[in-house]
């Protein structure tokens, strides 16, 4: 026997029209790729989604087709994003921070049929069009005040275009499972990889988002996010700020520590969420100039591993709680969120600090598990660490045209190349990549432990961790440190701040100093630039 229940498809486009219809006078604030802060709200935003809409159906675009877009985040993002997917396109949100050759790879093979540009990239776009298969035409994405001189051929101006059609416009109704979404990661080996979103998965996740033990947002916050547009869904935010009917405070191109906390001062933001990275420059900015942050509340720090060091001084110094996350593009991308539980309110403040530095427990929707080398599953006792595997209706299950082959097993887990501890409460953390973890002597090291160790020190701007091979143990931990400006620490100074803190068989075999520790295009530490570097070093202990 079925239900009785009607048949409401979960589509991308019933986010914005609930936005519309009872949150119409909320504000988006833009910092613009222009320069000035444009105000506009949901039901401005709505209309000219649809006119977007109507618009590539008069270029001639068609449900399924894929349309690229690389930009900031700002209203104009927002509302070319809504109205891809609402006319049922696939929106393909580009990371600029990606190589060349990459960018060509990605936009071949998901045979994108036109690009939305910000003027920021089109030097960027300039360089690679030749070499780009199926890109019928480029939006740039000013006013005609504002357009620059291009090589692009055929390149339109965004408002002009968008002038050419209005906002009568009727969402087209479809399968809740059509495609809706496409972001690459390159998080996998090889060529990067299509993940695809359907507008059922979107939708579950940004409703996965709003919970009250995830991000939890309400009509009466003020959210910035400063994590990207084009990296993962921006955590859902784009998705999960219109259904609660948040205001959404956008930081476009400047993410320095003094341009975010103009925002967050200004717009009187509430809750936001970032990288370390950003928040390592938005700290040493209210260190320097002696300021608060008197109206935030919560900040969401996740892409890379949280030293325990930031999360106390936003919460002892700034009075700001810190909630560690984790997640994966293929995730869409939230895992874990890191908040506390009823039963630890009154716990020290030490034993508190420790379980915000695991990354937390997964919301409703999100299975994980961890397994030994052999697929057998592992204790949930916060010792055993193991491969950390998940499942669940907004996790992929196949990457866009079959590549990589079957990455789910025969139970439907999808292996994360992550390696992590459960504990019984569900508070997950990851100890490393499977690819990063040091084998010493039989035993695992964490980096990750070690890393964020060695950034607790006063004098350390940023820290990483790789396996140097050794003739007894296999391999032993070399510790890669960048100084804070006008410090002089030095290896001594370290290993004896981390001495005691951690395993005696654990503390690093030698400190190298360098200039600067490559990232990738996330932001992430990238260890096999690291790892190539040092490809030659030999340890003192060798």
């Amino acid at each position: 026997m079925l239900g009785l229940m009607q048949d409401w498809p979960l589509l991308v486009s019933k986010v914005l029209d609930h936005a519309a219809t009872y949150h119409g006078d909320q504000e988006i604030v833009s910092r613009t790729t222009e320069g000035p802060v444009e105000r506009c709200t949901y039901k401005e935003l709505h209309s000219r989604a649809r006119r977007v809409a109507k618009r590539l159906e008069a270029q001639g675009i068609k449900k399924g087709d894929v349309v690229a877009t690389m930009a900031w985040n700002n209203a104009r993002h927002m509302e070319a994003w809504y109205g891809i997917m609402g006319m049922g396109a696939v929106c393909h949100t580009l990371n600029p921070r990606l190589f060349p050759e990459q960018l060509v790879y990605i936009m071949n093979h998901a045979e994108d049929q036109l690009l939305f540009v910000e003027t920021t990239f089109v030097p960027l776009i300039e360089a690679v069009a030749d070499k780009l298969q199926t890109v019928k035409g480029v939006v740039i994405m000013t006013d005609a005040a504002h357009m620059p001189d291009t090589k692009i051929e055929n390149a339109i101006c965004y408002e002009d275009w968008l002038a050419e059609a209005d906002d009568d416009y009727t969402w087209p109704q479809f399968d809740e499972n059509t495609a809706a979404g496409l972001c690459y990661t390159s998080g996998t080996t090889g060529n990067p990889k299509g993940v695809l979103y359907s507008h059922k998965s979107n939708v579950i996740h940004g409703m996965l988002a709003n919970a009250a033990d995830t991000l939890g947002l309400t009509s009466g916050e003020v959210i910035l996010p400063v994590v990207p547009m084009f990296h993962a869904n921006a955590w859902a935010i784009a998705f999960a700020a219109p259904m609660a009917g948040a205001k959404l405070v956008m930081p476009g191109p400047k993410m320095d520590g003094e341009s975010i906390y103009e925002l967050l001062d200004g717009e009187k933001v509430t809750a936001t969420a970032a990288v370390p990275t950003v928040w390592l420059m938005l700290l040493g900015f209210l260190e320097e100039n002696n300021l608060e942050l008197p109206h935030l509340n919560q900040v969401v720090i996740g892409g890379s591993a949280c030293p325990p060091s930031m999360i106390e001084t936003f919460e002892k110094k700034y009075g700001v709680e810190v909630f560690h996350a984790w997640g994966m593009t293929e995730m869409s991308p939230i895992g874990t969120l890191g908040r506390l539980k009823g039963k630890h309110a009154g716990i020290p403040w030490d034993e508190k600090l420790s379980l915000k530095a695991k990354q937390g427990r997964p919301p409703f929707t999100v299975e994980v598990k961890i397994t030994d080398d052999e697929g057998n599953e592992l204790p949930r006792d916060g010792k055993a660490f193991g491969h950390l595997l998940v499942r669940g209706p907004a996790i992929s299950k196949s990457y866009m045209k079959g590549e990589g082959g079957e990455i789910l097993d025969d139970d439907g887990w999808f292996d994360t190349g992550d390696v992590a501890t459960l504990d019984p409460d569900g508070y997950m953390q990851i100890t490393d990549r499977a690819k990063d973890v040091i084998k010493s002597g039989g035993e695992w090291i964490s980096s990750i432990d070690l890393e964020n160790l060695a950034v607790g020190h006063p004098d350390v701007a940023e820290a990483a961790v790789i396996g140097i091979e050794h003739p007894k143990w296999d391999e032993r931990p070399l510790l890669i440190i960048v100084r804070k400006e006008g410090t002089e620490v030095s290896k001594e100074d370290i290993l004896s701040f981390m001495d005691g803190k951690i395993a005696k068989w654990w503390m690093p075999d030698d400190v190298a100093f360098v200039k600067e520790i490559p990232h990738n295009a996330t932001g992430k530490i990238l260890k096999t630039a690291l790892r190539e570097t040092f490809k030659d070093y030999v340890l003192p202990t060798a």
